[in-house]
């Protein structure tokens, strides 16, 4: 399902690619439920970023250097895929993940 072309602020769009319990919500519970995937969404930051600590901890034991070119890709691959999958922007998903690798890369030479 694709939201990439709805408008909420649009009262003319066509709401027959939007769910029904979505277009029967109010406005305010609408917002609530943003409220509510924003926080899921930090939560899963979170919890990527305490994944990818690890990962560098790991790295710094066993001596490997910080970038990983091929697992890189294979992120960015992946990313790609799953924006398909969802049918969202890829451009946009690829660089959000670009922004997390690239955080993630500072954060471990900093703490080296």
């Amino acid at each position: 399902m694709s939201y990439e072309d709805s408008d909420l602020t649009d009262e003319t769009r066509r709401t027959d690619d939007v769910p029904a319990e979505l277009q029967e919500m109010s406005l305010d519970e609408l917002r609530e439920e943003i409220a509510d995937i924003d926080r899921e969404l930090v939560e899963l930051i979170a919890r990527r970023t305490y994944v990818a600590d690890t990962i560098a901890d790991v790295k710094e034991r066993r001596d490997l250097p910080t970038t990983d070119e091929t697992q890189e890709q294979a992120v960015m691959d992946r990313a790609g895929e799953n924006a398909e999958r969802f049918e969202v922007d890829a451009n946009l998903v690829k660089a959000i993940f670009r922004l997390l690798i690239e955080l993630n890369k500072v954060e471990q030479r900093e703490n080296r």
